[in-house]
C-alpha cells in the first residue's frame, strides 16, 4: 500500500512537471469519454432499459400484410379487430389509435394529445394504474359509459395530484367522461405526447375500412413467438373463411413491440455509439503517441531508477499508475461534459426519439464511464510502459546530459499509432460524408408543394356538439369566409392531412373498368379531404381537369380528384377524367361511385424519403369530417395572423380550441429533424477525429525533425535546398497518411454497410464520397507535415551541425 501511495505521489509530480502534455491529454480524453458517456446514456435509456410492461418479450405489434405495405404492414380496421376477437382462442389483443381531444377544463379551451384504446389495452400491456383502475371488458361497447385514464403528468398539472380526482367528470370534445385511473409517470405509450387514454366505442362496421388502428398482442408464457405467429396465421385463415371478399394475401404480420417502439432509431443510435467509440480510440492513440515521446525524454530518469535496482515490473507499474491517474481525471472531466451534453441532447434532439426526455446518468452509465476510462488508460499506457522496459541502460547513462535518440522500435510504434489514427479517422470521416450527402439528397426532394408563407393550424369539432355532418360543413364554410377576408391573407383552405408527415387515413379504392368491384382486388390509397382552393394555397399543380368548387355540394353528383401516381398507374394510356371511382372497394350502396374531375401533382404526405403512394381527394363539402387543418397563405407575421384567426374561431364557437399552429416551413424542417441531428453529431465527431489525426501526424513529424536536426544540417551543408528539406520531411508524414488512408478505406467499405439503412439517395460505397474524403485527409496531412517541414528548412546549418554535440 505504501508503494502504491508513493507511485501516486510521484505520478502527480510527473504530470505537474509537464503541464502542456497533461492538459492536452486531459482535453482529448475528456471529450472522448464525455461523448461516449452521453451517447451511451441515450442508448441505455432508449434501447437497453426495459419497457415498463410485464414480460415485454411476450408482446407483439400486429399489422396487416395486405396491400404490399412492407415488413411492418399496414394499420388494422375495426373489422379486423372484431374478427380477431371472435376467432381468437389463446391470444390477447388490444388496439389503439392516437387522436387529439378538446379539453374544456382550463381557462381557455385547448387540445390535448390522447389515444383511443379498446378495453383490454392496459391488461394486454401488463401495466396497472397508480390510482384507480383500467378499462373493464365491456367499456369499449358503443352504448357503454364514457371513461378515461389520465397520465401522471396531466393528473398532476390539471388536478394538482389530487387522489380524489378518481370518479370525477372531465369534459373532452364536448362529451363527459368519468376518470377511472391515473397511469404512473414511467408509462408513456405510444409516445411521451399522449396525456390520456379513452375507451374506444366500437360500433359494428358496414365495411372493412378505414384502416387506422394499431394492434398489440400478448401471447402466453407457455407459447413461443413462432407458435404465436402460427396461431395468428390460423386466425387469419378462419377470418378469410367467414369473409370471402378478403384479398388472397390477407393475414397478420407481427414484430416485437420493442422493435416497433425503438426499431427505427436503433441503427442511428448504434452508428452514433460506434462513432464516439472511434473518437475515444483515436484520442487514446494520440495520447499514447504523446506519452511515448515523453517516455523517450525520460530515458535517463528511468535508466537511473533501473540502475538503482528498480525492476521492470516496478517501472511498468509506475507508468501505468501515472496513466491511470490521467485516465481517471479525464473520466471525471468527461462525466461532467456528458451531463452537459445530455442536457443539450434533451433540449435540441428530435422529438420522435422515444424516451429521449428520460435520459439520465444512472449506475449503468457510471459503470460504462469507469470502464472506458480504465480501458483508455491501459490502452494509451501500453506504449510508454513497453518502451520503459526495453531501455539500453549503458547507452542511456552514457548520454549524460545530452538528449537521447529515439530507438528504431519506438519510431515504429509511433508510426503505427499514427497510421491507426488516420485509418480510424478515415472510416469516421467517410461515414460522416455519406450521411451529409444523404441529408443533402433528402433536402433536394421535391415535396410537391410550396412551404413559403404558409401557416397551418388544427381544429377538431366535437361529435357531441356537431352531431350532424351539415353542421360541420357549415362551420368550416363560415370560418373560411371570415379568414379569407382578413388583412394580408391571400388564400385559405382546409384539409384533413398535412404534408410532409401528416397522413391521417388510408382506405381501399376501386376504379371502374380497371379493377373488379370487390375487396379482393382493391388496392390501398391515401384518403384526403380538402376544400376548394387547397391546391392553390399550397402551390400544388392541377395537371388535368379542375379543382373542387362551390358547386360540389352534398346535393350534386359526387366527385373525386386523384394524384399523379394513381393516374399514372391505373390510367397509363387514357385520360382518367370522367371515369368512375369508388372509396372502399366493395360494390355497396354505402359507397357511391364518384366522377374523377381532376388530377393533381404528387404530394409527400408520408415523409420526404417515402415513395409517393396513390392518393385521392374528396371535397370537404360533400364529405364533411370534424377534424381538419386550416391552411392559410399570408405575408403577415405568424403571430398576427394566428391571433386574428383565433378571434374569428371564438366568434363562431367560443369553446373550440385552435392547436398545432405551425408554419409549413417548420413542418418540413421537423420532418428531417432526425437525419439532420445524427448527421450533425457524426459530423462533429468526425471533425474532432480529423483534428486529432492531424495533431498526431504533426507530432510524429515534428519529433522526427527534432531527432534528425544534425542530419538535416549535414544535408544543407552539402548543398540541399530548403525545398529539398521540405520534401524530405513532408514525405514522411504523407507516407504514414497514405498507408492509414488505405487501411481506413478498406475498413470503411465494411463498416458503412451497417449504416446503409440510414442513407438516402447515395450508396454505402459511394465512390465520390470515398474520393473526396481521401483527398481531404491527405490535404490535412500535408498541412500538418508542412508546418514542421518549413521550420526544418529554416535551420542554420552551422547550428544544426553542432546539435547534440
Amino acid at each position: 500500500m505504501n508503494t502504491f501511495i508513493q507511485d501516486l505521489r510521484y505520478g502527480f509530480r510527473m504530470l505537474a512537471k509537464a503541464p502542456g502534455v497533461t492538459i492536452f491529454a486531459l482535453l482529448a480524453l475528456a471529450f472522448g469519454i464525455g461523448a461516449n458517456t452521453a451517447i451511451f446514456s441515450v442508448v441505455n435509456t432508449v434501447l437497453l432499459r426495459p419497457l415498463p410492461f410485464k414480460e415485454t418479450d411476450h408482446l407483439l405489434k400486429i399489422s396487416l400484410v395486405q396491400f404490399q405495405a412492407g415488413p411492418r404492414g399496414s394499420p388494422l380496421s375495426p373489422s379486423d379487430f372484431l374478427d380477431f376477437r371472435a376467432q381468437n382462442r389463446n391470444l390477447e389483443m388490444a388496439t389503439f389509435a392516437t387522436d387529439t381531444f378538446n379539453y374544456s377544463g382550463s381557462q381557455a379551451p385547448e387540445q390535448v394529445e390522447g389515444a383511443w384504446t379498446t378495453a383490454g389495452f392496459f391488461s394486454t400491456l401488463g401495466v396497472s394504474p397508480m390510482l384507480g383502475r383500467g378499462f373493464l371488458p365491456n367499456e369499449d361497447k358503443a352504448d357503454a359509459e364514457r371513461v378515461v385514464v389520465l397520465s401522471e403528468g396531466f393528473w398532476r398539472a390539471r388536478y394538482n395530484a389530487d387522489p380524489q380526482a378518481i370518479g370525477r367528470t372531465i369534459t373532452l370534445s364536448s362529451r363527459n367522461y368519468i376518470i377511472v385511473g391515473v397511469m404512473p409517470a414511467r408509462f408513456q405509450f405510444p409516445d411521451h405526447t399522449v396525456q390520456l387514454w379513452a375507451a374506444l366505442p366500437i360500433e359494428p362496421p358496414t365495411r372493412r375500412g378505414p384502416y387506422f388502428m394499431h394492434g398489440v398482442l400478448r401471447f402466453p408464457a407457455t407459447m413461443s413467438v413462432e407458435q404465436a405467429r402460427a396461431e395468428l396465421a390460423e386466425i387469419a385463415a378462419r377470418i378469410k373463411a367467414t369473409t370471402p371478399a378478403l384479398p388472397p394475401d390477407y393475414g397478420f404480420v407481427s414484430i416485437p413491440l420493442t422493435e416497433y417502439l425503438v426499431g427505427e432509431v436503433r441503427p442511428a443510435l448504434l452508428v452514433l455509439l460506434g462513432a464516439v467509440g472511434l473518437v475515444l480510440l483515436i484520442a487514446s492513440l494520440n495520447v499514447a503517441n504523446l506519452l511515448l515521446s515523453r517516455a523517450v525524454a525520460r530515458e535517463k530518469e528511468i535508466s537511473i531508477r533501473a540502475a538503482l535496482g528498480a525492476s521492470r515490473s516496478r517501472i511498468v507499474r509506475q507508468f501505468l499508475t501515472e496513466n491511470l491517474l490521467l485516465a481517471c481525471a479525464g473520466g471525471g472531466a468527461g462525466l461532467l461534459l456528458a451531463v452537459w451534453g445530455i442536457d443539450l441532447l434533451r433540449a435540441f434532439g428530435p422529438n420522435n426519439v422515444p424516451r429521449l426526455q428520460d435520459v439520465t446518468v444512472d449506475r449503468w452509465v457510471l459503470g460504462w464511464t469507469a470502464l472506458i476510462s480504465l480501458g483508455s488508460g491501459i490502452l494509451f499506457g501500453l506504449a510508454p510502459a513497453w518502451h520503459g522496459t526495453r531501455l539500453d541502460l549503458n547507452s542511456a547513462l552514457k548520454a549524460g546530459g545530452r538528449s537521447t535518440s529515439e530507438s528504431v522500435g519506438a519510431r515504429r510504434v509511433r508510426s503505427f499509432l499514427v497510421v491507426a489514427e488516420v485509418a480510424l479517422a478515415m472510416m469516421l470521416l467517410i461515414g460522416a460524408g455519406l450521411l451529409i450527402r444523404s441529408f443533402v439528397s433528402l433536402q433536394k426532394v421535391q415535396p410537391g408543394f410550396s412551404s413559403e408563407q404558409i401557416l397551418t393550424m388544427q381544429l377538431r369539432l366535437p361529435r357531441a356538439k356537431y352531431t350532424e355532418l351539415p353542421q360541420v360543413a357549415t362551420f368550416y364554410e363560415r370560418l373560411l369566409e371570415r379568414v379569407k377576408v382578413l388583412p394580408g391573407v391571400q388564400s385559405a383552405a382546409i384539409a384533413s392531412s398535412l404534408p410532409p408527415n401528416g397522413l391521417e387515413v388510408s382506405d381501399t379504392f376501386n376504379v371502374e373498368g380497371v379493377l373488379s368491384a370487390n375487396d379482393a382486388s382493391s388496392p390501398l390509397g391515401s384518403v384526403l379531404f380538402s376544400s376548394p382552393g387547397y391546391f392553390r394555397t399550397l402551390g400544388v399543380p392541377v395537371l388535368h381537369g379542375r379543382d373542387f368548387n362551390e358547386h360540389d355540394t352534398p346535393t350534386t353528383p359526387r366527385v373525386v380528384i386523384i394524384n399523379e401516381t394513381l393516374a399514372r398507374k391505373y390510367f397509363p394510356k387514357a385520360s382518367p377524367l370522367g371515369k368512375r371511382f369508388k372509396q372502399g372497394g366493395s360494390d355497396r350502396t354505402a359507397n357511391p361511385w364518384m366522377e374523377i374531375v381532376g388530377v393533381v401533382g404528387d404530394v409527400k404526405y408520408e415523409g420526404l424519403d417515402i415513395a409517393t403512394a396513390p392518393a385521392f381527394y374528396l371535397p370537404s363539402r360533400q364529405v364533411p369530417i370534424r377534424g381538419m387543418n386550416l391552411v392559410v397563405s399570408s405575408s403577415l407575421p405568424q403571430a398576427a395572423v394566428t391571433a386574428a384567426i383565433r378571434a374569428e374561431v371564438r366568434k363562431i364557437d367560443p369553446e373550440l380550441p385552435v392547436s398545432r399552429v405551425n408554419t409549413m416551413e417548420k413542418l418540413v424542417n421537423e420532418s428531417v429533424a432526425q437525419p439532420r441531428f445524427r448527421t450533425f453529431l457524426v459530423g462533429v465527431f468526425s471533425a474532432v477525429a480529423m483534428l486529432l489525426a492531424a495533431i498526431g501526424i504533426y507530432g510524429v513529424v515534428a519529433y522526427s525533425v527534432s531527432q534528425r536536426t544534425q542530419e538535416i544540417g549535414i544535408r544543407m551543408a552539402l548543398g540541399a535546398l530548403p525545398r529539398d528539406v521540405v520534401r524530405l520531411v513532408v514525405r514522411q508524414g504523407l507516407s504514414l497518411t497514405l498507408i492509414g488512408a488505405g487501411v481506413g478505406v478498406v475498413g470503411a467499405l465494411v463498416l458503412t454497410r451497417v449504416m446503409s439503412t440510414l442513407l438516402f439517395g447515395v450508396g454505402a460505397s459511394d465512390p465520390v464520397t470515398f474520393a473526396a474524403i481521401s483527398f481531404l485527409l491527405i490535404l490535412v496531412a500535408l498541412l500538418a507535415s508542412y508546418i514542421p517541414a518549413r521550420r526544418a528548412a529554416r535551420l542554420d546549418p552551422m547550428k544544426a551541425l553542432g546539435h547534440a554535440q
